[in-house]
C-alpha cells in the first residue's frame, strides 16, 4: 500500500506554468472594476450553514446535495461557502455598509461544492463576484452587464453570448408559480424524483432541470414573461434599451431562471459553446429581497459571478495571447569574492531598478552550469559578476537573445543599460 498522500478529488493544484494566465485574468478584472468605482471586500470562506439555507433556498441542489457542511467543536453548524453573494450580503448587514448610499463591491476567491468533477467544474473552484447595493433602476443592471462585457473585450474573448430574462417581482413569481404547479401536475407521471419534490416547494427549479427525458415537457411549460406585471415589463424593456444603446448584443431566453432562490427581475448569463456542457462562464441578476431576507433593511441589490476556471479554459480554447511573467535577468556569480558578495549585489540591482525580476544564482556551480540555469529561467539578460567586477563595481551584461553585444558597465548605470 502506498503511503503517498494525494489531493482531494476535484480540488486541484495550480502549477507555476498555469499561474501566469490566472494572474493575467485577475489583473484585467481588478483593473476593469476599478474603472467603474468598485472596491474589494474579503469575506471568510466558512459561514454558518443557516446563511446559505436561508439565502440560496433549502430546496436547491446546492443546499440539498453539494454543500460541505460540518459541526465545529462548539457544535455550530458551519459550511464552506458554495457561492459568494450570501456572505457578501451578511458582511454588508453586519458592518452597516449601506447607509443611504450605493455600495459597489467585488471579491475573488475559492468556493466549494461537492459535485461530480469535470472540465471547468470542480469541488474547489474560484469566482469573481461583483455586487451593487442600494439602487433598483434598470440602468444599474445594464451597467453591471457592461462591466462583464468589457472584461471579455479586455481579455480578447469573442466566443460568448449574452442571454437575459426577467423573473418579475415577488408577486409576479407567486402567480406564475401557481400556473406552473397546475401545468406540471397534469403531467405528474413524467416528473423525475427531484421535480416531484420541488413541485410544491419551488416549481421554478423544475425549469432548471437538466433531465433530457423532461426536456419537451419543460419546453412546453407556460412562459413567465406572460405573467409579468406592467412594472416588470417596463423594467425589462428599459434594460434592453440600455443594452442596445451600448451596442451589447443579447438573446432573450424565457427559460433562464438561475439556480438560486434569491433572484428576481433581471437575470443574465454569458454562455459559450467552446467548453462542452459547462457553457456558462458568467451569471447574475437582481436580488432585491435578499438583504431583508437575511436580516437587514430592505435594500435593492444586483450582482454577478464569473467562474475563473472556465474563463481560463476559454482563454486556452480561444488561443488568446496574454502577457506572461518573465524573468528579466539572471545574476551569474564567478569566484569566491563574487559568491560572497552576490546577494548584496542582487539587492543593490533591485534597488537601482524597481520592479526588475531578477534571479540570483544560489548553491554555487560552474560558469557553464550557471549559464544553463540562466537559459532555463527564460531570462533576457545574464548579469555576470566576478572578482574584477567586484573590484571595479561593474557588471558584465550579456543579452541571452543575442540582440545586443556583451558589455561591461558601472553598476550605478545598469538601469539605463537594460531594456525591460
Amino acid at each position: 500500500m502506498s503511503n503517498k498522500i494525494q489531493s482531494i478529488r476535484g480540488m486541484n493544484d495550480l502549477l507555476p506554468e498555469d499561474t501566469p494566465r490566472w494572474q493575467f485574468v485577475e489583473g484585467v478584472m481588478r483593473k476593469t472594476l476599478a474603472a467603474y468605482g468598485y472596491s474589494e471586500i474579503r469575506m471568510p470562506i466558512v459561514e454558518k450553514s443557516e446563511l446559505f439555507k436561508r439565502s440560496i433556498g433549502e430546496v436547491t441542489d446546492i443546499v440539498e446535495k453539494e454543500m460541505y457542511s460540518f459541526a465545529d467543536r462548539n457544535g455550530d453548524e458551519l459550511t464552506l461557502r458554495p457561492e459568494g453573494t450570501a456572505g457578501c450580503v451578511r458582511a454588508v448587514i453586519e458592518n452597516n455598509l449601506v447607509r443611504g448610499a450605493a455600495q459597489r463591491l467585488w471579491y475573488m476567491g475559492p468556493m466549494f461544492r461537492h459535485e461530480r468533477p469535470q472540465r471547468g467544474r470542480y469541488r474547489q473552484f474560484h469566482q469573481l463576484g461583483v455586487e451593487l447595493f442600494g439602487l433598483e433602476s434598470s440602468d444599474v443592471d445594464a451597467e453591471l452587464i457592461s462591466i462583464s462585457a468589457r472584461i471579455w473585450r479586455e481579455l480578447g474573448i469573442k466566443d460568448v453570448t449574452l442571454q437575459i430574462n426577467s423573473l418579475g417581482s415577488t408577486d409576479t413569481r407567486a402567480k406564475y408559480r401557481d400556473t406552473l404547479v397546475s401545468y406540471f401536475k397534469e403531467s405528474y407521471e413524467q416528473l423525475d424524483e427531484d421535480s416531484v419534490r420541488r413541485l410544491e416547494s419551488n416549481p421554478l427549479r423544475i425549469l432548471d432541470s437538466k433531465n433530457r427525458d423532461m426536456a419537451e415537457l419543460i419546453q412546453n411549460a407556460p412562459i413567465l414573461e406572460e405573467a409579468l406585471s406592467d412594472e416588470d415589463r417596463d423594467h425589462f424593456e428599459q434594460l434592453k434599451a440600455y443594452l442596445d444603446s451600448m451596442g451589447i448584443a443579447y438573446e432573450v431566453n424565457p427559460r433562464l431562471v438561475r439556480g438560486l432562490d434569491y433572484y428576481g427581475r433581471t437575470v443574465f448569463e454569458w454562455v459559450t459553446d467552446k467548453l462542452g456542457a459547462q457553457g456558462t462562464i458568467c451569471a447574475g441578476g437582481r436580488y432585491d429581497g435578499l438583504v431583508e431576507q437575511i436580516g437587514g433593511k430592505s435594500t435593492p441589490a444586483v450582482g454577478f459571478a464569473i467562474g475563473i476556471e472556465r474563463l481560463v479554459e476559454l482563454l486556452k480554447e480561444s488561443a488568446v495571447e496574454f502577457k506572461q511573467n518573465r524573468v528579466d535577468a539572471y545574476l551569474v556569480l564567478v569566484g569566491d569574492a563574487a559568491i560572497s558578495a552576490g546577494l548584496g549585489v542582487a539587492e543593490k540591482i533591485r534597488e537601482l531598478i524597481p520592479g526588475i525580476e531578477l534571479i540570483a544564482n544560489l548553491g554555487g556551480g560552474s560558469f557553464k552550469a550557471q549559464f544553463k540555469r540562466a537559459d532555463r529561467s527564460g531570462a533576457h539578460y545574464a548579469l555576470v559578476v566576478g572578482e574584477d567586477e567586484i573590484a571595479t563595481e561593474t557588471v558584465t551584461v550579456k543579452d541571452l537573445s543575442g540582440e545586443q553585444e556583451q558589455r561591461n558597465i558601472a553598476l550605478t548605470l545598469i538601469e539605463s543599460s537594460l531594456v525591460l
